[in-house]
Parts: structure tokens; sequence; C-alpha cells
């Protein structure tokens, strides 16, 4: 019998927590360390893998993704080592993705070549802006012109090279950012991830906005408009969004982050990293300790993570509108219920189609360019109270 999990495939998810210095706008788990012992890391991560493979034998692995962090700065042994030792343990697909997520600087791009070599099929690029005066804001320590070079580098090295933009960055205007984007695809192979600066708490940023002294932020109507803007030249020069802020060619889609959107299992390995792990049908949340010496000295010993849980038929759910409404496909009716193990709302359904914000056909339901605006808000009205 299939599990739900297999409609969305089995991944791995490998973190590392260290960056060259701290950008003002990043909550995610990173940390900058005068010291970092790859060796040590390394023998972590494989034995992490062992540990993971003893539950999931078997289970044929579509993806592995490294992100961070920065894991352009992990020695290219390392990640060799990682790739080999996954091969060892589970089968994999004939078109295994294996992505690596790279600062554009002179540093990284020199490792390239070693990565493609190891195993590395996929580089993700965080350029973040196309001036130097923005990239200076956003705490970035590259440079426009190093960001290019170390872009060709990597378009000569990979088959498949994605990389991020910000907007509705401080004083950017519509006409500035088309320019930006229009820019951006100029170059780019066949892949954009295109992200609206948000203000998180706990970051630099979100400190400054706190006491008013983060301005020139664009209004919410600015900010919608610059959204809408990006869906329209982005479709218009074949890179259509295939999920909120994920473009792509046709063929071209992250198949790592399709496992998280389609609701699959993936295993999360490394400093704060999460997975989702089915079991005998049972879906479980794991969650890893954040710290990166503590998770280090767990391994082998207690085991670094921090909790496992088994998630609700409730909690499951809601975990799959929230993923599934963030892709263009949407998500099977008949699935979710299965799942679930009642329909969404026919009366909701009909309300939300009436005013235009998800459509249905063939069985998927999915939300309209008007709903992603709200997508927020859309969700919340389809989820059951």
């Amino acid at each position: 019998m299939t599990e739900d999990w297999q409609n969305g495939g089995f991944g791995i998810y490998i973190h590392w927590p260290y960056c060259e210095a701290k950008c003002p706008y990043c909550d995610f788990n990173s940390h900058v360390a005068r010291h970092i012992d790859q060796s040590a890391w390394k023998h972590a991560y494989l034995a992490e893998l062992d540990r993971y493979a003893a539950e999931t034998r078997g289970r044929i692995v579509t993806s592995v993704f490294f992100g961070g962090g920065t894991p352009s700065l992990m020695d290219p042994d390392t990640v060799a080592a990682v790739i080999e030792h996954i091969k060892s343990l589970w089968p994999v697909g004939n078109d295994l993705e294996v992505t690596l997520e790279a600062n554009p600087g002179s540093v990284e791009a020199a490792r390239f070549a070693s990565y493609r070599d190891g195993g590395v099929s996929r580089i993700s690029m965080g350029i973040q802006a196309l001036n130097d005066t923005d990239l200076r804001r956003l705490g970035r320590l590259h440079t426009v012109n190093e960001a290019m070079t170390a872009f060709d580098i990597a378009r000569n090295t990979f088959d498949r090279v994605s990389f991020d933009l910000i907007y509705a960055r401080q004083n950017q205007t519509l006409e500035s950012w088309k320019t930006e984007l229009k820019q951006a695809l100029t170059i780019s192979i066949d892949h954009l991830s295109l992200y609206q600066l948000t203000i998180e708490q706990g970051t630099a940023f979100g400190d400054r906005y706190a006491i008013g002294k983060l301005r020139g932020l664009p209004d919410d109507d600015l900010g919608a408009d610059m959204f809408d803007a990006t869906q329209d030249i982005c479709a218009e020069a074949g890179m259509p969004a295939y999920e909120v802020s994920n473009h792509a060619r046709d063929g071209a889609q992250s198949r790592h982050n399709l496992i998280y959107w389609r609701y699959g299992d993936y295993l999360g390995i490394g400093p704060g990293a999460h997975g989702r792990l089915t079991q005998a049908g049972r879906r479980t949340a794991t969650v890893c300790y954040s710290n990166p010496k503590r998770w280090l000295d767990a391994v082998g010993a207690t085991g670094p993570e921090q909790s496992r849980e088994h998630l609700t038929v409730e909690d499951e759910a809601t975990e799959m509108l929230l993923m599934g409404l963030r892709l263009r496909e949407g998500l099977s009716l008949s699935r979710y219920a299965r799942l679930a193990g009642k329909p969404l709302s026919p009366e909701a359904i009909s309300h939300l189609a009436d005013i235009g914000m998800i459509a249905v056909e063939s069985g998927q339901l999915y939300v309209t360019d008007q709903g992603f605006r709200v997508l927020n808000s859309v969700i919340g009205a389809l989820i059951p109270d």
C-alpha cells in the first residue's frame, strides 16, 4: 500500500551552520566561528546518516540539499564524503538532484569544480541584489562584479544554477525593481528565487525597525505591485512561478523544495534542522539542537534530536495545506481527504472560488493570482475549525 509521503518523495537535508558574517535580515540558524573542525563535522554527518538509514532502509533518495549557513564554506572532501555515504546507504534516483547553497565570492567559486567532482549537480547562489549600495545595506560581503564572476564560473561548471534576489528593499522603486529583474533574467539559466524582504524579530533589521531606524521600506501597496510585476515579467521570460517565490523554466523546478511543498518525507541533519519521517503510517516531526557545539557533542552520545513528536491527523492536514497551496499546481483534494479523514469544507471552497481566490480543476485545488496576494488568509479560511 502506498503511504502518503510517497506522493512527495524522500530527500535529505544537510545543514551547515557557519557563515563568514551574519546578514542583518537573516533569521536562519547561522553562526560565525573563528575555527571550524571540518573533520569533526564530516564524521558527525556520516554518523547521523548511519542512524537515520537504519530507520529508512530501501527508500529511494531523490534529492540531497546542503543548506545553511553557507555550505560553500565546507571542504569539498566533506561534501563528497557525505554524498558518497548517502549513495552507499540508500538507493538513489537516476536523476538524483544534489544542491549546494553558495555565496558568490571568489573563495567559494574556486571550489565549484571540486564540488561538482564530488557529486554536486546544482548550485543555488545567494546574490540578493544587483547593485553594490543595496548589497552593502543587506550586509553582503561580495560586490556585483564578484557575484557575476562567480556566477559565470558556476554556469560553466554546472548544468543547473539558481540564484536568489531580495526585493522590496529600502528606497527601492517599482521601476528600479523591474529593471533589476529583467537584468537578472538575461543572465539566469533555469531557476530564480525571488523573495520579498521581510523584517523578522531577533535580526539586526528587526531591532532597527523596532526603534524606527530602518527607513525607506515600501508600503504594502508598493510591495504588492512589486509582487505582481515579478509574476508578469518572469512569466513573459519563460520562467513562471511554480511556487510563491520560485520561478523556473519547464523541468527545472527545485526537486528538493518540491518534496517539502508536496508534503513528502525528508531527513533533517545538522544544527537546527527539521525533518518529517513517516513510520508505521504515522508522520513524525524531528527537530535538532540548534547550537552547533551542542549538536556536535550529542552525535553518537544521546543523539542530536531535541525532539521527535508524532503529528496528529489535524496537524498533518494543516501542514499539507500550508505546503501544497504555495504551489501553483495546488493540492489534490482526494489526497487531502484521505490524510485528514474528511474533505475540505465545500462551503469554504465555494466561497473562496466565488470571490476569485481559488479554483478547482481535475481534482486539484489551487490558488489564483489574486489569492496569492493574500495567501495566508486563503489558507486560514480553509483550515477546519
